[in-house]
């Protein structure tokens, strides 16, 4: 009855990886930049360490190593996505240090990238984070291009 007083569910999101922070609409994949895959953000990455931007359940490990989805208690899709076209190495510049089924904390590690080996194929290391097919959900405050932290937050999404 008294809806208008219930807390809106929130998730914090913090950096996955140290780099610069960008609007998702700014990377070179249109099926990202256009938010076909839904929205989010991208880090052009300092260092090769990705760390969960969320506490949940690591839901899904890409065969190919990635992308990673986990999934927060309250039902949020969280899409990490390791490079352009990365898909296309098999796996082989990318460590997993989880496993689906696993539960994560915020900074907790999650894969290692060799930035050197994707440069060397040719490929954009640049890391998304995409809320797939959450349309109605929003981020607050609007991505500014900044350097970020792993661990830094980044937004609030409601």
């Amino acid at each position: 009855m008294f809806n208008i007083f219930k807390k809106k569910n929130s998730n914090k999101l913090v950096a996955p990886i140290d780099g610069e922070l960008t609007g998702i609409e700014n990377v070179s994949d249109e099926v990202f930049s256009t938010k076909v895959m839904g929205d989010g953000f991208a880090i052009k990455p300092s260092s090769d360490l990705v760390v969960s931007p969320i506490n949940g359940e690591v839901t899904s490990v890409f065969p190919t190593k990635h992308a990673i989805s986990i999934t927060t208690d309250n039902g949020l899709e969280v899409l990490l996505h390791l490079g352009i076209d990365t898909v296309e190495l098999k796996g082989a510049p990318f460590e997993m240090l989880v496993e689906a089924g696993q539960h994560v904390q915020v900074g907790d590690q999650l894969v290692k990238m060799d930035r050197e080996e994707i440069s060397r194929s040719n490929k954009d290391d640049i890391v998304m984070l995409v809320l797939p097919g959450k349309n109605e959900l929003s981020f607050d405050p609007a991505i500014s291009n900044r350097m970020v932290n792993a661990g830094d937050e980044v937004t609030t999404i409601q």
